[in-house]
């Protein structure tokens, strides 16, 4: 067993708190959240049952991803009517210039802080 694969295991709980499995290697019956997701299941407010982790030097040395059993999951909860509007009215607000007030078709960059067009002015007209 390598060293990384040994630091990431740990079925008991002893070192960790809880049980730890290397990335991939999880028992059945476990699940992400994303993998939750993608079978239309959510926690449901339970525990965290285990982890899965895995070394990465990129980013601070180690990635972790927690565990839910699929048993306790619940379904997730349909989108309302209020729910899809709210959501509109956050995209419309995204693609909404402050300068101008227009709609510019495309989400506003946070590094520019308005369109395109109010920010590089001089440029559009010479075009």
């Amino acid at each position: 067993m390598s060293s990384a694969f040994g630091k990431c295991y740990d079925p008991s709980g002893a070192r960790y708190g809880i049980p730890t499995y290397p990335w991939r290697l999880a028992p059945d019956g476990l699940a992400t959240r994303r993998q939750l997701r993608a079978r239309g299941l959510r926690p449901g407010g339970q525990p965290i049952a285990a982890q899965l982790m895995r070394r990465n030097p990129r980013r601070g040395g180690v990635q972790v991803a927690y565990l839910y059993p699929l048993a306790g999951a619940k379904k997730v909860r349909p989108m309302t009517s209020r729910k899809w509007g709210a959501l509109g009215l956050a995209m419309l607000a995204r693609r909404t210039c402050p300068a101008c007030r227009r709609d510019a078709g495309y989400y506003i960059p946070s590094s520019l802080g308005m369109c395109v067009t109010c920010a590089y002015p001089e440029e559009q007209q010479a075009a």
